[in-house]
């Protein structure tokens, strides 16, 4: 169904002549980003000629499809109002802010949590079905060059404010702020053994709209305010980093840059590098290995001299990761001695960030692992690998998991077609414990490097082993 606006939407035959993309082009991208998603659409040019020439505007799901499939082509976000649908919705644009203006900030982030919930509550996937596939990595270039101008706001503190949905005033105190970080510490625990589509782990964007929006809504002095905003700054991290791990890379994009922005009103440096450190990781994740490469040094430079000695271990990791993706194996192997260089210099009496307890020699193993898988050095894997396995695995089950399918993945390309069969084997079993789309990615990647291999029995052992793995809904 479409509804009609009055004349033409010339913007939206602007932003298509930009693009490039034919009516008969739009249609196809649109029907196979909603097939993607379980929509049966039937959109064809004539559909099309009907939008931009008498302004038809489509219902449901697919202004936001209209907007991702231009983005996609574009390799940026694409907000509604540029293509001339912003009256359908304007969620595209929701979390992607970042507000030089504290106020400013705060409503971002409260709006942000409010939206993720209706789309819980929605049944069929609600928004993030709709914004699904809107991931751009040129999203993140605003929000990392402010941090990297303002990584610390000059005052936060608050004298008015009021719960939405009482009105009552709320004076925030450090008790309010303890229940957020204790939230927070209890989530990171549940996402490692469980993954970040466990039942438990979900609850963090329930704990961010009711718990922490009222807070960051009320009254409080700058001194309780940072603590705030760093605790919330947490949550939100984590919110992103379980829809990562989840597969909804569009919702997690949002989670980081309002992460990143509340992190600068806490005046919290080292927590605003993990964030980017996180949005580096996705980057490189998806493929961006240049742009996970700014992002992780725009974490070093300036933590440089305010980091712990393990906090600097891990940016320079994460920064090797996306050398590693982008196939610079000299950057790479620089920036993997510097990590080892920085963890050997740590103490255990450092003042390290709670959040960085998961990190250690066995996760710096795990990850130069997965560099020189990249840059198909199965000898160094194989090195690594053994190490990052030697660590009891309680704790970081889904870790445990993804080093087993990257040691079966460097078994297979030094000619070991059994142990690469045998590692598999115990992947699938730990990834079928817990839920988490990454690890199930690492898997089929696996079996779709053993398909020359397709009648071997071990092989096809594996592949019937993996099978609810697969068929299982996302």
């Amino acid at each position: 169904m479409s509804r009609e606006q009055r004349g033409p939407n010339e913007k939206l035959g602007a932003v298509l002549a930009l693009a490039g993309i034919s009516n008969a082009g739009l249609a196809r991208r649109v029907n196979d980003l909603g097939a993607q998603r379980g929509l049966t659409l039937r959109y064809d040019k004539t559909s099309v000629a009907r939008w931009v020439s008498k302004g038809m505007v489509p219902q449901g799901a697919a202004p936001h499809l209209i907007a991702a499939a231009i983005g996609q082509k574009l390799g940026r976000p694409v907000p509604l109002h540029e293509i001339g649908l912003a009256d359908a919705d304007p969620a595209p644009e929701v979390g992607l802010a970042f507000p030089r203006d504290v106020g400013q900030a705060v409503r971002s982030a409260t709006e942000l949590y409010r939206l993720d919930l209706a789309g819980r509550r929605a049944g069929s996937g609600g928004i993030w079905q709709s914004l699904a596939g809107s991931f751009a990595v040129s999203a993140y270039a605003t929000p990392a060059s402010r941090w990297l101008i303002t990584p610390a706001d000059s005052s936060v503190a608050r004298e008015a404010g009021s719960a939405e949905d009482s009105g009552a005033p709320i004076k925030v105190g450090h008790s309010d702020v303890r229940k957020l970080r204790e939230a927070a510490e209890d989530a990171r625990r549940w996402d490692s053994k469980y993954g970040g589509g466990d039942w438990r782990s979900s609850m963090v964007p329930e704990c961010l709209r009711v718990e922490a929006a009222p807070l960051l809504l009320g009254a409080y002095s700058d001194e309780v305010g940072r603590a705030l905003f760093g605790a919330s700054a947490e949550l939100t991290r984590l919110a992103g980093w379980m829809a990562f791990d989840t597969g909804q890379q569009e919702a997690a994009q949002r989670y980081y840059i309002q992460a990143l922005r509340l992190a600068r009103a806490a005046a919290d440096v080292p927590l605003g590098g993990y964030v980017l450190a996180s949005m580096s990781l996705q980057a490189t994740y998806r493929g961006f290995g240049d742009e996970g490469v700014d992002l992780a040094q725009a974490a070093l430079e300036r933590n440089r001299g305010l980091a712990t000695a393990r906090t600097m271990s891990f940016f320079r990791l994460v920064e090797a990761r996306a050398h590693a993706r982008a196939g610079d194996a000299q950057a790479a192997g620089a920036a993997l001695k510097a990590a080892e260089g920085w963890l050997e210099r740590s103490r255990e009496g450092d003042n390290d960030p709670s959040w960085l307890g998961f990190y250690g020699y066995d996760r710096f193993a795990a990850d130069a692992a997965e560099c020189y898988r990249d840059l198909k050095a199965p000898r160094q894997v194989r090195r690594f690998t053994e190490q990052a396995l030697s660590k009891p695995t309680e704790e970081f089950v889904r870790s445990h998991g993804l080093r087993l399918v990257v040691s079966a993945v460097a078994e297979l390309e030094s000619g070991n077609l059994d142990a690469a069969c045998e590692q598999g084997v115990r992947a699938v079993e730990v990834a079928g414990r817990i839920s988490s789309a990454r690890t199930t990615e690492y898997v089929k990647d696996l079996l779709h490097r053993l398909e020359p291999y397709g009648d071997e029995p071990r092989v096809v052992e594996l592949r019937e082993r993996a099978r609810p793995l697969l068929m299982a809904p996302a």
